[in-house]
């Protein structure tokens, strides 16, 4: 028992919370954007549309903030660090089409 009690706070120690602005609008996004960051590693996923804000749980031993933000970009969502694709965001339903982050970004300057 006092074994298992010595690695239990080097487990809990790998487990990162993080907050991510990922751009998106409705149902279909959450849905997508949440699978993405799963299969990227996330333990948890949850994101946000009013705030555009993903919040995920997951082993930094196993992945990374940025291959989550990567693999949730190949599927049609810019983040805060990498934009999709212009061909995978085309493909997304009419009702997924968000306001680009460049574009935003050429809006305000």
């Amino acid at each position: 028992m006092l074994a298992f009690a010595g690695f239990a706070p080097i487990l809990w120690a790998q487990k990162t919370s993080e907050s991510i602005k990922v751009w998106g609008n409705c149902g279909m996004c959450k849905s997508r954007i949440e699978k993405a960051a799963k299969s990227a590693g996330a333990d948890k996923a949850e994101w946000n549309s009013d705030t555009d804000m993903l919040e995920v749980t997951y082993n930094a031993k196993k992945t990374s903030n940025v291959q989550i933000q990567q693999k949730i970009a190949e599927v049609g969502h810019d983040t805060e660090k990498f934009n999709a694709s212009d061909e995978v965001y085309e493909k997304l339903p009419g009702c997924c089409h968000y306001d680009r982050k460049a574009q935003a970004k050429t809006k305000k300057e």
